[in-house]
């Protein structure tokens, strides 16, 4: 198990940016394949964006494309999902999630089921 924990999410207005943290305090985070999903009441978690370990390939959902983006400081164990533009529809609990492998199929890599890794999740709200 790679403890996965996740930071910054907090009360914003609409329009506003927020960007939010993942970390673990374990050596093989380098290495994972860090995906951001998110999560609302009564439905299934959804699919935001996706960073190899590099840092070289990322996915995002097509929702999100331009205005999302996912990083990650190797060298601080972080990965990062900056959020532009901010909506009420993006109120939810945003998980990052943890793998080891970047499937060369977009649809290997968005499932929530092929990230073993997860972190409590942290809650964002847009206020209008």
């Amino acid at each position: 198990q790679v403890p996965l924990e996740e930071y910054g999410g907090r009360l914003v207005q609409v329009g506003e940016s927020l960007k939010l943290s993942c970390t673990a305090d374990d050596r093989t985070f380098s290495s994972l394949i860090i995906g951001w999903f998110r999560q609302t009441p009564g439905r299934e978690r959804e699919f935001v964006a996706a960073l190899s370990w590099s840092g070289d390939s990322t996915l995002y959902a097509d929702s999100f494309k331009g205005r999302f983006t996912v990083s990650r400081d190797i060298v601080k164990n972080t990965a990062f999902l900056e959020m532009n533009d901010l909506k009420p529809e993006d109120t939810a609990v945003y998980f990052c999630a943890g793998k080891k492998i970047w499937t060369m199929y977009d649809s290997g890599n968005i499932g929530a089921d092929q990230y073993p890794y997860w972190g409590q999740g942290t809650q964002v709200t847009v206020s209008s």
